[in-house]
């Protein structure tokens, strides 16, 4: 049997970075792709092999994909992890800064997705993996657009389930919670800059105290935790179709299907100290 191979993004930190690693321990040929391979180094000098790819660049997409293809003549598992939070009230974020959120979290992922899907039906086998969130199935004031992305991604992911089916390729969400990466910096520093100031001032140093705080992260599971997933996923014979994993996420979506919108609104009200 030929050596599997998997097409890691978002590998230059965090859960792709924990997730490389992961499946190069499982046997796979890993291609870590990143905008940056300068911050791939560490990866490559642990037999990672590294790949320059912006999933909103579609001359960039298509060439890492031929590359693997080209090297190794097959993709047996594509792991979408690249992404990120943009916070802010729907009112104050730029359109610009909405598109960008859905070109990177959701349409970037799924252009990827097209462009392995016709290797994996020739092999008839693969897996997809999506990380989406427990931000894809409850919400948090101020993370409209980011939650729009993972709720959207979701969605997609269900109903190429059932397409890919057929063909023998299997399609598995990954629903993070809390996690210790730079996420929650990087959302609290869009959202101080969207709405850092005027109406929903005091909303946003509510929320980005919440997405900084120190005892939130003390809290965090490892990226570690979404990788030992995946790897349980990508080696399955019949993964399931769903992994919620990592701080609070199998409470809080448990939560969110039990009780009624306004009893949830209130729960994460409270839990954010928005401000009454």
């Amino acid at each position: 049997m030929p050596t599997k191979t998997a097409l890691v993004t978002g590998a230059s930190s965090g859960i792709g970075e924990a997730t490389a690693l992961k499946l190069r321990e499982l046997g796979f040929t890993v291609y870590g792709a990143a905008r940056r391979t300068d911050r791939l180094q560490s990866l490559a000098e642990r037999d990672i092999r590294p790949l320059t790819m912006d999933v909103t660049d579609e001359d960039s997409l298509r060439t890492g994909v031929d590359r693997i293809v080209t090297d190794t003549g097959r993709i047996d598992a594509l792991i979408n992890i690249a992404g990120y939070g943009s916070y802010g009230a729907l009112e104050d974020v730029p359109m610009d800064e909405a598109r960008r959120q859905f070109e990177v979290n959701v349409f970037g992922a799924l252009r990827l997705t097209q462009l392995v899907l016709p290797h994996m039906r020739a092999q008839r086998a693969g897996t997809i993996v999506n990380i989406t969130s427990m931000g894809g199935k409850i919400y948090t004031p101020l993370g409209g657009w980011y939650h729009g992305t993972k709720f959207a991604l979701e969605a997609l992911s269900d109903c190429l389930r059932l397409e890919a089916k057929p063909f023998g390729i299997d399609v598995v969400v990954i629903e993070p919670g809390g996690i210790a990466t730079e996420w929650g910096a990087i959302a609290a520093d869009k959202l101080e800059e969207a709405s850092g100031n005027g109406p929903y001032e005091d909303q946003a140093k509510a929320v980005a105290s919440s997405l900084r705080s120190e005892a939130n992260a003390s809290r965090n599971s490892p990226p570690s935790v979404i990788a030992d997933a995946i790897g349980k996923a990508v080696t399955a014979r019949r993964p399931k179709t769903r992994y919620a994993t990592g701080f609070g996420a199998k409470p809080l979506i448990s939560l969110r299907r039990i009780l009624p919108d306004r009893a949830f609104d209130s729960v994460i009200s409270r839990a954010v100290r928005l401000p009454r």
